[in-house]
């Protein structure tokens, strides 16, 4: 069975509803473009990019990984998922909490680094 679908998918769940929060939110605050200095609208703009920023990256490097034969371990054990809502947890509270911020970075870089470090692997281990 393939990991990567699910993963890809839940994670498309996950845009699509901090687009609509974001779309909400300018609706009722009336923002059509930008924040308007509006903090509110700022934070929740800033969790919808970052999460567009740093996903379809991170999914490529998955798919790789996955297609070049990794245990279904690695997979999992890389938790873009849980990275990513623990940042849209924690950027998205007018309070910021940092830790989950943190955590989501981190949790996110993790993949990206290990990722490369296992194709990079592959790649010279098979003389590619």
């Amino acid at each position: 069975m393939q990991i990567l679908p699910i993963y890809s998918s839940l994670l498309a769940i996950i845009f699509v509803v901090l687009s609509v929060r974001t779309l909400r939110l300018r609706r009722s605050l009336k923002i059509s473009i930008g924040d308007a200095g509006d903090n509110r609208m700022l934070r929740a703009v800033r969790v919808h990019s970052n999460f567009a920023e740093y996903v379809p990256f991170a999914l490529l490097l998955l798919y790789f990984v996955e297609t070049s034969g990794a245990s279904p371990v690695v997979i999992h054990g890389l938790c873009l998922l849980i990275g990513r809502l623990s940042h849209a947890f924690g950027v998205s509270r007018d309070n910021e909490q940092f830790q989950y911020r943190v955590a989501g970075m981190a949790l996110t870089f993790t993949v990206f680094l290990v990722s490369s470090a296992y194709l990079l692997f592959v790649a010279t281990r098979d003389g590619t």
